[in-house]
């Protein structure tokens, strides 16, 4: 892991930040002032599972994957996260500050950090910046809560076209190819679907002609046709 100086936010790249939102300049410099950069190599750990938990990161480039791993030592990826979100906020509001998950990037990413404990002052100091706060946060448990919903009750083939059609802009139409830059173990292991069994649906879709794959390349012939199987 590698500290980056030259790296230094400004308020402004602080202020599009989701959780961030809700403060004004002055609580911004002070989230600006905790702030740290830091580099990772791809496959390289940021934090291990059940580590004391002090700071929360925004991805800046990059992907960070967040797992666990079972008794036998098979790992489940929790969810990956992109560049433009947070991440590990959510144990500044818990009774154990612990890490969860273990975090790894997939490629070379760039992050920054913050200090869990300047942001929970402000929000001890500033109820309007909490109700705000509340407000931004129900909004997207709402949609987790959503993404929950799909991958418990809908079959692996939905969940796969659903994601699939997720890299569409919205309301395409027509025939379109989308990159995984995620590789594809990991897409599976997101979406519940042992590797083997996203192969094979893949081979069925592409079998039917709604799709035709390339390596990390797919592209979605009959759009249409893939939205019916929803």
């Amino acid at each position: 892991m590698t500290m980056n100086n030259n790296g230094y936010p400004s308020t402004a790249e602080l202020g599009r930040v989701y959780l961030f939102e809700s403060l004004d300049q002055e609580q911004l410099e002070r989230m600006r002032q905790s702030a740290r950069a830091l580099s990772l190599n791809a496959k390289e750990s940021l934090f291990e599972f059940g580590q004391a938990a002090h700071r929360f990161y925004f991805v800046r480039k990059g992907q960070i994957k967040l797992f666990r791993l079972s008794a036998d030592g098979d790992e489940k990826v929790m969810e990956v996260i992109q560049p433009g979100n947070t991440f590990a906020e959510a144990i500044m509001f818990m009774q154990r500050h612990n890490y969860p998950v273990s975090a790894e990037a997939i490629e070379p990413s760039e992050l920054l950090s913050f200090d869990m404990q300047v942001f929970v002052e402000l929000l001890q100091n500033s109820i309007p910046t909490c109700f705000r706060l509340m407000a931004d946060m129900s909004q997207r448990l709402h949609a987790r809560i959503e993404e929950i919903n799909n991958i418990t009750l809908q079959n692996a083939t939905h969940r796969l076209v659903e994601y699939l059609l997720r890299q569409l802009p919205e309301e395409t139409a027509e025939a379109s190819s989308v990159h995984l830059s995620t590789p594809k173990s990991v897409i599976a292991s997101k979406l519940s679907i042992q590797p083997e069994t996203l192969s094979r649906i893949l081979a069925r879709l592409s079998k039917n002609g709604l799709i035709s794959v390339q390596g990390s390349n797919i592209t979605l012939h009959d759009v249409h046709g893939l939205r019916m199987l929803l």
